[in-house]
């Protein structure tokens, strides 16, 4: 008998949202999972993270009750509950919270620990029908997603698949070969079938920095220099395309002359990069028609990452490289769905009054901040469903400061007991995507992934969606989304779209949205008010914090600068085995990725009497972490790599990264600066 695979798809926070294909072994159990290769951009293939899922499918300590804290929050001490009294503890700790500070005293709290349109914002239905706080979703797109906006427009691009078509293909930002595979499938077919070349622009060297043909290493904060830079060149080389400025873009002769300075020798001083690399790169960047920019998020989680996107976004706009297929830029899908979310999100008991806490400053908010309160009054009670905050937002020492109030109630709904859970008051356990149905966004393509249910409930696991419609209920709320299954929403909101039914889409295994080329490449103009690219964008439009934003394309010096006292400059990517802190539970993924450790330039440590395993503290203002030290030229001197979002408890102070990373929003509109830090770096000697 052949094996049994069952269509579903990944609900990871990840832009590639793979179509799957799972061996399925019985109604409790998987074998493996593989791509789905009738989905052009998934392709077959699938990250070795998701390939071993029966790890953390089958995982010993996946949650499997509900629990009740009895012991000092933090602590993780607890004992078994009903789910009925634990719902029942949830409701009165909302209610109270309602009562006594008002409605907006509750915020429910998600991220991205699913992406399913149901399961992982079906909570914004519970906010919206009670009118609790609501949410700016700022950890990781917003300053990247303004930066693209300020220009382009909309979260809109070329088809990725399109980069088989290109003749160079910049990666600017990211790191596929560990964190997007799909991505590079459609890289290796043209380099295979085109003879193309990968350009890789990154702050240290990533394995897709090793990959590439060309590699740019250059200093954290500092990409707008070089994108300004490339834009002087190929000016002053006539490598652009007059016709394509004049038609499709508000370039005009105080643009040009502000470029007439941003030399490769004045970039080369603040990027470490020679001027010499500069203008071989920017030659061969406006010499190659079929140039296509694949922008990720690394280089934007600085406090100029917005300026930066909108500085490289501006040179496709250059070239005219919108033209061709196979050129221009791409960085995220997100603005082309068309999904009518009324239902799903509880769109219609919006009311705009209520106030928006920002998701990346969970510890000022929690810590009663009154500008992160926007004014209003303290939060007394969440739920909190896809977040492991206590690792994972900025400033994180401040997090658990403001989980620990003992007047706070927490509800945390997960699969493991993550250094999260230990706050709550309650723990509930989470079903996993593979047993429970949900449509996700393909971020990084132009498909709808489908995932059906492949398993049965875990033990007694519940699904997100039917936690939020049982607090709903108990709550006293009508909304009639409250009473339907995830599968009779899902195919609510597809008929309300236009996209057939969820059978329908269930048998397919994903919904194809891409545009025609014309629109896909803007050639019947720009998702803008005026339908131009902006060199000279309305940052007010873009977000609260645009004050100071610049207004043209430029290099902003707003980033944490090295100082005599903070000498180091701190970038934490992510891990090649984790996904932000999925997978950390896993026996594979823990193995591959070792245990946290501080990269840091030769140079910086025989200077410091580093070497491999040294146990170093970084250090600021914010707080002070122990890890181990590897000294390995893989990043510019005075630069400090720690790869991965590790919990607190592998570092062997038991405090995580992210304590030493700022919670201020990124101008113009929010979101975390994860690779902007100034620290020092001190050797512990060894005690004889």
């Amino acid at each position: 008998m052949g094996r049994e695979f069952w269509k579903t798809a990944c609900p990871h926070d990840c832009p590639s949202a793979c179509s799957l294909e799972v061996e399925r072994l019985s109604s409790s159990r998987i074998g493996r999972i593989r791509g789905a290769a009738a989905n052009s951009y998934t392709d077959g293939v699938v990250c070795a993270k998701v390939a071993r899922y029966a790890e953390r499918a089958h995982h010993p300590d996946r949650l499997k009750q509900p629990l009740q804290r009895i012991g000092e929050k933090g602590k993780g001490e607890f004992r078994p509950i009903s789910w009925d009294a634990a719902l029942d503890e949830i409701a009165e700790a909302f209610t109270k919270a309602t009562r006594t500070h008002g409605a907006q005293s509750v915020w429910p709290y998600h991220s991205g620990g699913t992406m399913g349109i149901v399961q992982r914002w079906g909570l914004d239905r519970l906010r919206h029908a009670f009118g609790y706080s609501r949410q700016k979703t700022t950890i990781c797109v917003t300053p990247a997603e303004s930066g693209w906006r300020a220009g382009v427009g909309k979260l809109m691009g070329p088809d990725p698949r399109e980069m088989a078509e290109a003749d160079l293909i910049v990666v600017w930002g990211g790191n596929p070969v560990s964190t997007q595979v799909n991505a590079m499938t459609h890289i290796a077919k043209a380099r295979k079938q085109r003879s193309a070349k990968l350009a890789v622009i990154d702050v240290y060297r990533t394995p897709t920095v090793e990959a590439a043909d060309i590699a740019l290493v250059l200093r954290p904060g500092t990409d707008a220099a070089l994108a300004l830079a490339m834009m002087h060149v190929l000016l002053r080389d006539g490598l652009v395309d007059r016709d394509y400025l004049a038609r499709y873009t508000d370039f005009a002769p105080d643009v040009e002359a502000h470029l007439a300075d941003k030399t490769p020798a004045w970039a080369a001083s603040i990027t470490g990069l020679a001027a010499e690399e500069i203008e071989s790169f920017a030659r061969l960047y406006g010499t190659t028609a079929k140039s296509f920019l694949r922008l990720g998020f690394g280089f934007t989680r600085s406090r100029n990452g917005s300026a930066a996107m909108h500085a490289v976004t501006c040179l496709p706009a250059m070239t005219g490289a919108w033209r061709h297929k196979g050129g221009g830029a791409f960085f995220l899908s997100l603005d082309n769905w068309q999904l009518d979310l009324t239902l799903a999100y509880g769109l219609d008991t919006i009311d705009p009054a209520t106030r928006v806490l920002d998701q990346s400053r969970i510890g000022p908010v929690l810590c009663g901040e009154p500008e992160a309160l926007a004014g209003g009054p303290p939060v007394t009670a969440m739920l909190m469903q896809n977040a492991n905050s206590a690792n994972v937002a900025p400033d994180s020492t401040m997090v658990a400061q403001g989980l620990g109030r003992e007047d706070l109630f927490v509800g945390v709904h997960e699969q493991f007991m993550t250094a999260t859970a230990k706050f709550a008051d309650i723990v509930l356990p989470a079903a996993m995507f593979l047993e429970y149905d949900d449509l996700y966004y393909g971020l990084g393509h132009t498909h709808l992934t489908v995932g059906p249910r492949v398993l049965d409930r875990y033990e007694d696991c519940r699904t997100n969606h039917e936690l939020v419609c049982d607090l709903a209920r108990r709550l006293g709320a009508n909304h009639p989304s409250f009473g339907m299954t995830a599968i009779e929403l899902l195919d609510a909101t597809l008929q309300a779209s236009g996209k057939g039914t969820w059978d329908e889409a269930a048998s397919r295994g994903w919904i194809d949205c891409a545009q025609p080329f014309e629109a896909a490449h803007f050639l019947t103009g720009f998702p803008s008010s005026d339908g131009r690219f902006h060199f000279k964008p309305d940052w007010s439009a873009v977000g609260p914090y645009h004050a100071n934003m610049p207004a043209m394309p430029d290099q902003l010096d707003n980033y944490e600068r090295a100082s005599s006292e903070l000498p180091f400059r701190l970038v934490v990517p992510p891990a090649r085995s984790f996904l932000n802190t999925s997978f950390t539970e896993t026996p594979s993924s823990a193995s591959r990725e070792g245990e946290p450790r501080a990269l840091i330039h030769t140079a910086d440590a025989t200077r410091l009497g580093v070497t491999e395993g040294t146990l170093v503290v970084l250090a600021n203002d914010r707080g002070r972490v122990t890890l181990r030290a590897r000294p390995a030229d893989t990043a510019r001197p005075g630069v400090v790599i720690v790869e991965g979002n590790w919990p607190s408890s592998a570092y062997p102070g038991g405090i995580g990264i992210n304590t030493l990373i700022g919670a201020d929003p990124v101008p113009p509109n929010g979101g975390a600066a994860f690779h902007d830090t100034a620290v020092q770096l001190l050797p512990i000697p060894v005690m004889a």
